[in-house]
C-alpha cells in the first residue's frame, strides 16, 4: 500500500461535558497538529498517490472551517463533545466529501483510505481512518 501524508495544525476553543474530562470541562484551548494520511494500492498514471498541492490545499480548507472557532457555539456540533478523537472523524468526512467532489483531482479517484490523526500533545493523539 501506498501512502501520502499532508500536515497542517488548526486551533480552536471549546468545553467538553463529563466528570471524566476533569478540567477540560471548562472552556479552553487546543491545538492541533494534523496528518492528513492518503492510500492506494497502487501508483496513479502519473506515479503518485496523490497531488501534494491540492491534499495540502484541501486540508488547509477543511481546517479553515474550524479554526480560530469556539465549536461550542456550532450548531452542528450542538449537544456533542469536539474530543479529540470526534475532530478527527469530522476532518475525515470533510476531506472525504473533498475527494468525491474532485477537488484534489482525478487521481484522488483511485484513493482506498484516508486516516486523520490529530496531535494534541508531544504523547497524545487520535485518529480516524475509513475507505474513501
Amino acid at each position: 500500500m501506498y501512502r501520502l501524508t499532508v500536515r497542517d495544525h488548526v486551533m480552536v476553543a471549546h468545553s467538553l461535558r463529563g466528570a471524566v474530562f476533569g478540567p477540560a470541562q471548562g472552556l479552553h484551548g487546543a491545538t492541533y497538529v494534523v496528518d492528513a494520511t492518503f492510500g492506494r494500492p497502487e501508483l496513479d498514471e502519473d506515479g503518485i498517490v496523490v497531488d501534494i498541492g491540492r491534499a495540502a490545499e484541501q486540508l488547509a480548507a477543511v481546517l479553515a472551517d474550524l479554526g480560530y472557532r469556539n465549536l461550542d457555539d456550532e450548531p452542528a456540533f450542538a449537544g456533542k463533545n469536539t474530543t479529540t478523537e470526534f475532530l478527527a472523524r469530522e476532518i475525515f468526512d470533510r476531506l472525504v466529501a473533498a475527494i468525491r467532489a474532485g477537488r484534489l483531482g482525478e487521481g484522488a479517484r483511485g484513493l482506498v483510505f484516508v486516516r486523520i490523526t490529530l496531535t494534541e500533545s508531544p504523547v497524545a493523539w487520535a485518529s480516524y481512518e475509513g475507505s474513501v
